[in-house]
């Protein structure tokens, strides 16, 4: 199983200081801990790091549980996704934060004609909100993230491949998509997502 650049960095910074909280990794690293989680995560259940109650995190090995590994690069995206809260990018702002809440998520995906054109999370729409914006006249697709700035997966992808990229992107999930070609063009059609509790679920079901 390949350890990411910051996974490496937080197993120094955890021989280091052992015992070391969550907190002050991500002040080592300058980052927040919601970025932290999914890293912490992965570095315990491959069981190179340990997490004690009340006490932080403290190095166990160097080597991960192979099978662990071998396990997660098995597993394909189309079984651990779930479905995506998907709207048109007409919709307006507040029909959207309804929908998000709703379906309880924390992202959710913007379609046009059925295609993948943008993304807008629980942030984005906090920030419309505070800035005073009348949401019931703006539609999503002024606020979204725009392809091609939207990182995707494909259904066939393993989900440690999907793990890394959240980490990497330091977002809360990716959309699944499926390639159409159209008019010579490359376009996705959504057909589900990935979340940091995905990964979370599969690997606390891999160490059963």
């Amino acid at each position: 199983m390949k350890i990411s650049k910051r996974q490496k960095e937080i197993i120094e910074i955890v021989k280091r200081h052992q015992p070391i909280t969550s907190e002050r990794i991500a002040d080592n690293l300058n980052v927040t801990r919601a970025a932290l989680r999914p890293d912490l995560s992965i570095l315990t259940m491959i069981g190179v790091l340990d997490a004690k109650p009340k006490v932080g995190y403290v190095f166990i090995t160097d080597t991960p549980k192979s099978s662990l590994g071998k396990n997660v690069q098995e597993i394909k995206v189309r079984e651990v996704m779930s479905k995506p809260v998907v709207v048109d990018e007409g919709t307006k702002v507040y029909d959207a934060i309804i929908q998000l809440f709703l379906n309880d998520s924390g992202t959710l995906f913007v379609h046009s004609n059925g295609y993948l054109v943008g993304a807008a999370s629980r942030k984005d729409f906090l920030k419309i909100a505070i800035g005073g914006t009348d949401t019931h006249q703006v539609p999503v697709g002024i606020i979204m993230t725009r392809m091609p700035n939207i990182v995707i997966v494909k259904p066939e992808d393993d989900a440690y491949f999907a793990a890394q990229k959240i980490i990497e992107h330091e977002i809360d999930c990716l959309p699944v998509v499926e390639t159409v070609i159209k008019d010579n063009r490359e376009l996705y059609r959504i057909v589900g997502k990935i979340s940091k509790t995905n990964i979370t679920k599969l690997f606390v079901k891999l160490t059963q």
